[in-house]
């Protein structure tokens, strides 16, 4: 498989993808990788923080396991995304975005000029650590970026068809908790408060030729994030997984003698 996210997406498919949130380890992706189900994930460096080292060696298990990855984290400074794209992450997406002016800031610093801000340093993974000539390195990088933008703000939802238009971004992703507590139904997930903002993301997405995501809650809310067109739906993260797991143990092994 591909590991990078345009070739990824040049079909229809759905591609389920997962989350690590806060277990930085490169087992956890070794384990979700046995998994056929899971084409992808994304690390969060939002709600918890992968230190650089951490980080290159989660993009180095993704490689392994052939899972294309980005990294969710807030939009706060240039250099986190240099730091996430040059530890091999294959592309980022900003959470808490306000406007379509702060999205257009945060995919800036993607891409080299004549495109965006970013700086140059050669040495990183993206790279291949001083392998590619810098005038084909700026050139490839700016091409197979892979930026991402959350719709879970007011102002983003508001702006969700102007922040579609950007060509600097290539997918919206739904938020469903923050999304929620926006609109003042906060973990109602299939309040129609909250679909008809889901919508509001799918219809920008068809008009703009754009992909979205989302975190999936639950089998229903996923079924029906699919079908309005949603192709990067999120099942779960390693947390999920682990407090679901211990308790199929308990009930597995509850015997009466224990009781």
């Amino acid at each position: 498989m591909s590991t990078c996210w345009h070739t990824l997406l040049e079909g229809d498919q759905v591609l389920p993808l997962f989350a690590v949130n806060r277990l930085f380890h490169p087992l956890i992706l070794e384990l979700f990788g046995q998994f056929d189900f899971y084409r992808g994930l994304w690390i969060d460096q939002e709600h918890a923080s992968a230190d650089t080292q951490q980080l290159m060696s989660l993009c180095v298990a993704a490689r392994a396991n052939q899972l294309p990855n980005f990294v969710r984290m807030p939009p706060t400074g240039y250099h986190q995304v240099t730091q996430c794209l040059e530890a091999g992450a294959g592309g980022v997406m900003a959470a808490q975005i306000h406007s379509a002016d702060h999205a257009e800031e945060f995919a800036s610093w993607c891409r080299f000029d004549p495109t965006g801000v970013r700086g140059l340093n050669p040495s990183g993974r993206d790279a291949d650590y001083y392998g590619i000539p810098p005038a084909e390195f700026i050139e490839q990088a700016n091409e197979q970026v892979f930026v991402g933008i959350q719709i879970e703000t007011l102002g983003a939802l508001d702006e969700v068809k102007q922040i579609a238009a950007l060509p600097a971004v290539n997918m919206l992703f739904v938020g469903p908790s923050d999304l929620s507590l926006s609109l003042g139904v906060v973990g109602q997930y299939h309040h129609e408060k909250l679909w008809a903002g889901i919508e509001a993301v799918s219809e920008a997405c068809r008009l703009y030729g754009k992909v979205w995501g989302c975190v999936a809650p639950d089998a229903e809310f996923a079924k029906k994030a699919i079908d309005l067109g949603c192709r990067l739906p999120t099942f779960g993260n390693e947390i999920h997984a682990l407090r679901r797991g211990i308790h199929n143990l308990q009930e597995s092994f509850k015997i009466s003698t224990l009781s």
